[in-house]
């Protein structure tokens, strides 16, 4: 489990993404670069970091279900995850 500031941090990175979205895009269009220079730093999309829902873990996430590889793989091996099967050949 991930510590509980560095999840609460990536929250209020993503918060002041949302607050600054229009007008970041609206200085992106006119190409105004050094008015996207004076936005915090944490309004830039690319700071926000992947993390799993269940453990906060933010490396080795699989986009297309949520959460970690170590978390996917419990969920998949208990029959959490609908269509997913231990492979076998």
């Amino acid at each position: 489990m991930a510590k509980k500031s560095w999840i609460e941090r990536n929250k209020k990175k993503s918060d002041t993404v949302k607050k600054f979205a229009a007008l970041r895009a609206e200085l992106k269009a006119k190409g105004d670069y050094v008015g996207l220079a004076k936005l915090p730093r944490n309004a830039s999309p690319v700071r926000v970091v992947n993390r799993c829902r269940f453990s906060g873990r933010r490396r080795a996430f699989i986009r297309k279900f949520g959460c970690s590889r170590l978390t996917f793989r419990q969920a998949a091996l208990s029959g959490m995850i609908p269509g997913v099967t231990k492979a076998s050949w």
